[in-house]
């Protein structure tokens, strides 16, 4: 019997960021993704940098207070359906030749090579400098978009579910 593939969603840290703080207009992205890892139908991948990153709110504005939010961080991070990623030699090297290629921020070069290296199905991003390089990086061709996942309706009231 084959195994079924389960869809690898990549978050860079601004998406969780987006989750954490309940972003309007960015939250319910989010959320349907979530919900889907939830059930067991996908699997959010991110990098340990992410762990960094995640309590810096935006450029030029001030860390998260290590009281306020430090538990909230660390017990979502342990989810079973959030797998994290070690920058390592091979993420390192990949990350760089990204920089050199398509002028990515260094952090965002790294969470591209983890996205590449660890076959991501996507790279969820609400970044729109690396929203522009969809479909550029990686073999295959890496898609990066914002937070989607369709729900599947439930069609009871035509007895087809």
């Amino acid at each position: 019997m084959k195994k079924s593939f389960k869809p690898r969603h990549y978050w860079d840290a601004c998406t969780f960021l987006a989750l954490l703080k309940k972003e309007e207009g960015k939250f319910e992205e989010c959320y349907r993704v979530i919900k889907a890892a939830e059930a067991g139908e996908i699997i959010i991948l991110t990098s340990a940098i992410t762990f960094v990153e995640v309590i810096k709110l935006e450029k030029g504005q001030p860390r998260l207070p290590k009281k306020d939010v430090e538990e909230k961080i660390r017990a979502f991070f342990k989810h079973k359906w959030i797998i994290i990623r070690e920058a390592d030699r091979v993420i390192g090297e990949s990350a760089r030749e990204l920089i050199w290629q398509h002028n990515l921020d260094p952090k965002d070069s790294i969470h591209v090579a983890t996205a590449i290296n660890n076959q991501a199905s996507v790279l969820e991003t609400f970044d729109t400098e690396l929203l522009k390089l969809s479909g550029t990086m990686g073999d295959p061709l890496l898609p990066i978009r914002r937070p989607d996942y369709a729900m599947q309706l439930e069609l009871d009231i035509f007895g087809m579910t």
